[in-house]
């Protein structure tokens, strides 16, 4: 995510998550139980952890304000939270482990030890001191007695006055503070509202009744594949914002993704509704990359701006041994013609990454009233396409420079060229990609249909 750095305090529950990875090729001798030969263990922050580690990864300055105990699994956590400026008080109990068994990356079995109820955990006056000095707050509560105390939730209530705070709740947690904006599942909100149901319909009503129960400046309720619905007010509509489909998620801290990109999105100075749309699109993102599993290894070399989304499905795909396809284009005005060429070009790899002239470019070709769209719009067009996994947005006249970052494997082009003809054909055998064509659609032309518009407007 890009932005201005900023100062991000979150406060709750730091856990401990362990990622066993294995094998299972055969049972045991006596009995059919499968035997997990393990191949790998990962440790990772948990809980508050993770929306700190998110943060921090983001590149904003991230104090974590929680409460540590003396047992030796919480020895593991400082070192887990590289950046992170840590801010403890003591907790009377153990360290919470959540321990994920995976074979083939399939969970098997998921292992909690120290979740018994906790004792309240110390509060320092160091722990309030930094919650006052935030530019925005998320809350990750997990039901381990830390937000129950009076003196941190009334720093926290202070503070909502000045600065954003995202309280992302838990069953067993507190009741969030007047003035946040609170993000429940639908599970939760379920639970926390009374009202039974499942869709839009029940979302609605419940974020409805929880926004006057606990007098929150909006109330998000995420609905996993459906997106996230968004309440600040009783008056009016409520927003949907759809997510984009990511087959076969590991939803695992999808939950820490969402809040953490919400409260940044906030703090840039997003209206709710502009920061709830990006936050379904970041957690959309961040599941099709590989979800948390992408946190144990070096983060990819991001591109300028928007463009980074499209190189992390390069590297994912690239990683699992797929075929990148690449192809270029004005599209100004998308027709049939550009899906069924885009629809030819995603059918020969495992994606499909447009390379897009910007808006100097497109004038430098096609002359000064053109593009008829600006390059975001055209842009968040394609990124609608099923058949697009990414967009890159290019100042020079030709693709040629783009295409050596992103090395696709195949470059198309729709019509009826020739490798003489194209400048970048040349480029994409540097790495042993090829160059081919896809069948072209005649009459269907972005000029032909911008003259026919004029005429009827």
């Amino acid at each position: 995510m890009s932005g201005a750095r900023l100062r991000a305090v979150v406060v709750g529950d730091l856990l401990l998550d362990v990622d066993v990875e294995g094998e299972v090729e055969r049972l045991t001798p006596y009995a059919p139980v499968p035997v997990l030969d393990v191949v790998s263990e990962t440790k990772r922050a948990g809980g508050a952890g993770l929306v700190a580690t998110l943060l921090h990864r983001d590149g904003h300055d991230v104090t974590l304000v929680t409460a540590l105990s003396d047992d030796a699994r919480a020895g593991d956590l400082p070192g887990l939270l590289d950046g992170v400026t840590l801010v403890a008080g003591r907790s009377p109990s153990p360290t919470v482990v959540k321990t994920r068994i995976r074979s083939r990356e399939q969970p098997i079995v998921r292992i909690d030890e120290g979740s018994a109820p906790a004792e309240a955990p110390e509060v320092t006056a160091a722990m309030l001191d930094a919650v006052r000095g935030a530019d925005l707050i998320v809350v990750a509560d997990y039901g381990r007695g830390l937000l129950e105390d009076a003196a941190l939730r009334a720093a926290i209530e202070a503070a909502a006055a000045d600065v954003p705070v995202v309280w992302d709740p838990h069953p067993r947690g507190a009741r969030p503070v007047p003035g946040a904006v609170v993000t429940p599942n639908l599970g939760e909100a379920r639970g926390f509202s009374g009202v039974e149901g499942s869709g839009v319909p029940f979302a609605d009503e419940a974020a409805l009744r929880l926004l006057e129960a606990w007098g929150s400046a909006a109330v998000v309720i995420t609905m996993g594949s459906h997106g996230a619905l968004l309440r600040t007010s009783a008056r009016g509509l409520p927003l949907v914002a759809a997510a984009s489909v990511v087959t076969d998620p590991d939803v695992n801290g999808a939950g820490d993704r969402f809040a953490s990109a919400l409260a940044v999105a906030l703090g840039s100075g997003s209206t709710h509704s502009e920061a709830v749309q990006t936050a379904v699109a970041t957690t959309a993102g961040f599941l099709a990359d590989g979800g948390v599993a992408t946190l144990v290894s070096a983060p990819v070399a991001a591109l300028p701006g928007p463009d980074h989304d499209a190189l992390a499905v390069v590297e994912r795909v690239r990683a699992a041994g797929g075929t990148v396809v690449a192809t270029a284009g004005c599209f100004d005005l998308i027709h049939a013609g550009h899906a069924k060429t885009l629809a030819a070009a995603r059918a020969l790899g495992d994606c499909l990454i447009v390379l897009l002239n910007s808006d100097d470019s497109v004038r430098r070709l096609k002359g000064p009233e053109r593009p008829l769209m600006t390059a975001e719009d055209r842009v968040d067009l394609l990124s609608a396409l099923q058949v697009v996994d990414g967009v890159v947005v290019f100042g020079e006249d030709t693709p040629v420079d783009a295409i050596r970052r992103i090395r696709p494997d195949i470059w198309v082009k729709g019509g009826d060229y020739n490798a003489g003809s194209l400048p970048e054909a040349s480029v994409i055998t540097e790495w042993g990609g090829r160059a081919v064509t896809v069948p072209f659609f005649p009459g269907r032309s972005t000029t032909k249909l911008a003259a026919a518009i004029q005429r009827v407007s």
